[in-house]
């Protein structure tokens, strides 16, 4: 009798059927990009997690976030590359991310962030056709047994939850108003 490879006893499968929400969402199918209908319904910021509206970015709460806080922060254009924004877009986008991070800090306690733009499917862009900033909040020890060994992360709090707290706090720092 022969013994499975150890490899095949750490990829069991767990099941995330949410995940086809996630895969339906970044398609650009009948619905279209997701980023662009969030722009083009304001009346709907609660329930699509909208933070902040600014004249020329949007800032988003990602509704399947890598730790607690995980934002995005987008152009209102739907746009690919950095080359297609202007210096006005770019320098709002820059506020709303250093706006959002302070926002965090207060708001969770966050002890460090990762900031960063995927550029290209290739490059782990999952909505390519649309630029976007992800902030993610970081603490110290934050990486744990659960995503090393089952493979999930753990997000504490409620999204909706979490865009409040968010708010109050950007109050509280007296951070421009969308």
């Amino acid at each position: 009798m022969s013994e499975e490879p150890a490899s095949t006893e750490r990829n069991r499968n767990l099941w995330a059927p949410w995940r086809m929400e996630y895969m339906d969402m970044l398609a650009d199918g009948p619905g279209g990009c997701f980023f662009c209908r969030y722009r083009d319904d304001p009346a709907g910021d609660a329930m699509n997690l909208v933070v902040w509206r600014g004249r020329r970015a949007i800032t988003v709460l990602n509704r399947f976030p890598y730790t607690g806080g995980h934002s995005m922060v987008a152009p209102m254009d739907h746009v690919a590359a950095l080359s297609d924004l202007d210096d006005q877009t770019v320098l709002e986008i820059m506020g709303m991310v250093r706006d959002l991070q302070g926002a965090l800090e207060r708001a969770i306690r966050a002890e460090g962030f990762n900031i960063g733009i995927n550029i290209g499917r290739c490059a782990g862009a999952g909505l390519p056709g649309h630029l976007h900033v992800h902030v993610v909040p970081r603490w110290q020890g934050d990486t744990n047994f659960m995503p090393v060994f089952g493979g999930v992360r753990i997000i504490p709090q409620m999204l909706q939850d979490l865009r409040d707290q968010i708010l109050r706090a950007a109050k509280e720092l007296h951070l421009p108003e969308s």
